[in-house]
């Protein structure tokens, strides 16, 4: 009974300890792209996303990804209609986020398309929604 209570705490303490260590440091932090092609045709916006999801997306700190092409169809008077690829991260803190700027994968996949970039926007807020 003894050994069955003590290996009951361990297991207790070891979930604890690593429910700490995937506390985030801070809130989340969205991080939205917003990017308008140089060359914007289907194939340049397909290529974009393609590379948004291997290489971006594998990069750790990241607890939610999305990626798309800009929907035509919404067109209201307060859409914003000045960009061909959206691009939503959601890093589990501001930590995680200054890891990825200069990450390997980042700046690779900037290198891959850079030269279609026609003007890039970013909005970074704070999240506090878990």
């Amino acid at each position: 009974m003894r050994t069955l209570l003590a290996a009951a705490l361990l297991l207790f303490a070891t979930a604890c300890q690593s429910l700490r260590a995937d506390k985030p440091a801070g809130p989340l932090l969205v991080h939205s792209v917003y990017v308008t092609l140089a060359n914007d045709t289907p194939e340049a916006r397909a290529k974009l996303i393609d590379d948004c999801r291997t290489y971006l997306a594998p990069i750790p700190g990241i607890v939610a990804f999305a990626v798309g092409a800009r929907d035509e169809g919404l067109d209201r008077e307060v859409n914003d209609l000045d960009f061909d690829v959206g691009l939503t991260i959601v890093f589990r803190d501001r930590v995680a986020h200054d890891l990825y700027q200069p990450h390997a994968r980042h700046q690779e996949f900037i290198a891959r398309n850079k030269d279609n970039f026609g003007r890039v926007r970013v909005f970074d807020s704070f999240s506090a929604a878990r």
